[in-house]
């Protein structure tokens, strides 16, 4: 999901220009929706349909609705310039919006012409946002699209009573609702299925207080009208959901647990070439994980990046410590060509991730987790060939540095568990000396410049990785040798 960034980027005339634009695209779009859904009306009678919408009578209708659309998306752009401004900045989030907006009206238009106004997905619109996007999101969109909805509904008013418009436009509102602060936070597409029928309480509760005269006629009508609308809601959140991920690379929690999986590809990988790399990574996996939950940052996301952090390590793998069993291909190469292969396991990280697809804030972990930081073993060893001075920086890697919260975590977590994983004594007081000691490093190194992490945030980030490393290696009592057999149950 979309996380806003404190620092907001400038913005040019072309940007103006673009968003301006696509949102007038879409506003022509929803217009052309409100004419295709009066030609449905019309018994797909194309000409009918056009006669009567530019008729004398109607024509003044026809003009109000685009008037209205209009102002509404002039709303919308106000929104999202003062309160999402780089999300609105980047053309594939406004068409993803605007899509997932009109594919609902779209849907709950035909539902409501062949079933029912009460059996319409109501929440398919506010559920897609708010896992794509995020609940303030949701919560928005889902006002706009009632807004729509009801306007939709006027235009077509011989469809239905004025009582069936202004029930759908408050159990629209209502039940969405509800869905966005029941789904948040579920990350079990079983559960989120589950949930559709606990959405259809609040639809079948407002059926029930709205319409109770004639839901004493026809109770089982609004009880299954209920249920259709709810599970309808989730049924096809999960059926589009993919859809939206795909085409708008979107990274939602439910791909997240998908890219982790053991069972997947690139894990499998690293699971079968490179276990040291991967038990490494697991472990810098629980320490990231904990530091976003720290700090409020997404922790499955966190998750995720530390277990592709060091993925390109899959191209040599027999050329970093941890995979290593005895031997050191090193001492047969010189020092300049071992940095060249260590360093090369960011950019060869990237392009791996990049070539399975996976997504972008992934692949540019792993390009960013070590930053610009020299490999000092390489350069000292150089330095021992040399009388001249060496420039540290063909000894370095290339960077760029973390340019996330999450990129400065995993640089952070990755360096301190190799240097815990070393020590002799892993005292909590050791633990944390070495930990402070990476940190301090990284920031005389200017490593977390282009990133918005505080200091808070970093002393947070210690805490949390010194005591979660203090309990992961933590010495081990001793047990005394215990004897089997005849002779220890006779007590000799």
């Amino acid at each position: 999901m979309f996380k806003q960034s404190k620092k907001v980027k400038p913005w040019s005339k072309a940007d103006y220009g673009k968003t301006i634009s696509f949102f007038a695209i879409h506003t022509t779009i929803l217009f052309i929706i409100f004419l295709l859904a009066s030609y449905v009306k019309s018994d797909y009678n194309f000409v009918a349909s056009m006669s009567v919408l530019f008729s004398s009578d109607k024509i003044y209708t026809t003009l109000y609705i685009a008037i209205a659309l209009i102002l509404t998306n002039v709303g919308m752009y106000l929104y999202f310039f003062s309160e999402h401004r780089d999300f609105l900045r980047e053309i594939k989030n406004i068409n993803m919006t605007f899509i997932i907006l009109e594919v609902s009206i779209v849907i709950m238009f035909f539902v409501g012409e062949y079933l029912s106004v009460y059996a319409r997905p109501f929440a398919l619109c506010a559920l897609l946002v708010l896992l794509l996007i995020d609940r303030r999101t949701a919560i928005f969109m889902n006002t706009v699209l009632c807004l729509l909805m009801f306007m939709l509904d006027i235009f077509l008013a011989e469809t239905f009573t004025s009582m069936q418009l202004y029930s759908a436009l408050i159990i629209c509102y209502t039940s969405s609702l509800f869905a966005i602060y029941l789904v948040y936070g579920l990350r079990s597409r079983l559960a989120v299925f589950l949930m559709g029928f606990v959405i259809a309480v609040p639809v079948t509760a407002c059926c029930i207080c709205l319409e109770f005269t004639n839901f004493l006629k026809m109770p089982i009508n609004y009880i299954l009208y209920g249920l259709t609308s709810g599970i309808l809601s989730v049924v096809l959140m999960m059926a589009l959901l993919p859809f939206f991920e795909k085409i708008f690379a979107v990274v939602t929690d439910y791909r997240l647990a998908e890219i982790t999986d053991h069972k997947s590809t690139l894990i499998k990988r690293l699971i079968a070439q490179a276990p040291g790399t991967f038990n490494h990574s697991l472990v810098v996996s629980t320490l990231a994980e904990s530091c976003a939950n720290a700090i409020g940052e997404n922790a499955l996301l966190a998750r995720a990046c530390a277990y592709y952090h060091d993925i390109g390590k899959l191209k040599n793998p027999e050329m970093f410590t941890e995979n290593q069993n005895g031997f050191n291909p090193h001492n047969e190469l010189s020092p300049e060509l071992s940095t060249d292969i260590i360093r090369a396991h960011t950019k060869d990280g990237y392009n791996l991730i990049k070539k399975y697809h996976l997504p972008q804030i992934l692949a540019d972990v792993a390009l960013q987790h070590h930053g610009t930081l020299s490999i000092r073993y390489f350069y000292d060893k150089a330095l021992k060939f040399t009388e001249g001075e060496l420039d540290i920086e063909n000894f370095s890697y290339p960077g760029p540095k973390p340019q996330t919260k999450i990129a400065a975590i995993i640089m952070i977590a990755d360096g301190a568990e190799a240097k815990v994983r070393t020590l002799p004594d892993r005292s909590h007081a050791k633990v944390d000396a070495a930990v402070r000691e990476i940190i301090e490093e990284r920031m005389n190194f200017d490593q977390f410049s282009e990133c918005e992490i505080t200091f808070k945030d970093i002393d947070i980030i210690r805490a949390t990785i010194t005591n979660s490393l203090a309990g992961v290696y933590h010495d081990r009592v001793e047990y005394p040798k215990l004897k089997y057999g005849k002779s220890a149950r006779n007590g000799d």
